[in-house]
């Protein structure tokens, strides 16, 4: 028995060294953009420590004192176009994308197959492509330079990912839950509300947590489809300390940092449903 324990004790520190070393690696870019947020100067030192020699909070002082045109902080005014942005994203794609996907899983119809796959090859594209098209338009319905245009713009493209995962969430829930409701009289809407929905709790929280995302970190929509300053994202503002003649990095790293924490809470809050709504679907229950 002790000769069998030392291969297994050697393949588990060895195992555990691995990730730890992987761990750095992936968490390596992150350290120096936050020793940057802390660090004095707005370039980039050229050491290769991710600890900052001197501690300063002068870039996240300038990044809420930055101010617009008319004298707003613009930080501030960013971060609750963002907040709107993403949060009305999430509500409008998790709404669509759920009674779709419950309709796609349970339901037989003409064109449901195409529709799956019409999601599917959608999601081939980068999103990139669909800009011309996308601002042609938001123009003709006179929603460019809007927040309600950016909010349908991202729902849209988070929608076919959504509806995907939560179709798989939805194959894996047994059906004689909803067979059982049907006896006792329940309507399908009554079942849809009361019973599938609260069991899939993980799967809405993996879906929910993906469009918030997809509005918070986007950039490239948000620059092209908003013309007044007023109405940009977060990402936007951070993406203007860099710029083609000058660029603050420390500012930029500062940004960044702040943008970053909505997203950490929100994984931090929906930790527990994550695992079991990433893998729910791999396996029909």
């Amino acid at each position: 028995m002790a000769m069998n324990r030392k291969p297994r004790l050697a393949f588990l520190i060895a195992a555990h060294v691995l990730l730890i070393v992987v761990v750095a690696v992936v968490l390596y870019p992150v350290m120096l953009v936050c020793k940057k947020a802390f660090e004095p100067g707005r370039d980039f030192a050229l050491s290769a420590s991710p600890i900052p020699t001197d501690v300063t909070l002068d870039h996240f002082h300038d990044l809420f004192d930055k101010r617009g045109g008319h004298g707003e902080l613009l930080f501030l005014r960013h971060a609750f176009n963002s907040i709107i942005v993403a949060l009305a994203t999430t509500v409008f794609g998790v709404a669509i994308s759920c009674t779709a996907a419950y309709a796609l899983s349970r339901f037989r119809f003409p064109g449901r197959k195409a529709g799956l796959t019409t999601f599917l090859v959608v999601q081939m594209f980068p999103a990139t492509l669909l800009l011309l098209p996308l601002y042609v338009i938001l123009n003709k319905i006179g929603l460019l330079n809007s927040i309600t245009g950016l909010v349908l713009v991202y729902s849209t493209t988070a929608i076919p990912f959504c509806v995907w995962t939560l179709k798989g969430y939805f194959d894996s829930l047994p059906r004689e839950l909803e067979e059982a409701a049907r006896i006792d009289g329940a309507s399908t809407w009554m079942i849809f509300r009361r019973i599938m929905l609260p069991l899939a709790r993980p799967g809405l929280a993996v879906t929910a947590l993906f469009s918030f995302m997809t509005a918070w970190n986007e950039f490239i929509m948000a620059d092209t489809f908003m013309t007044d300053e007023s109405k940009y994202t977060l990402p936007v503002l951070i993406n203007s300390s860099v710029g083609a003649f000058s660029a603050d990095y420390g500012l930029f790293a500062a940004g960044a940092v702040i943008t970053s924490v909505p997203v950490m809470i929100a994984f931090y809050v929906l930790q527990k449903y994550l695992v079991g709504g990433l893998t729910a679907g791999a396996v029909k229950g």
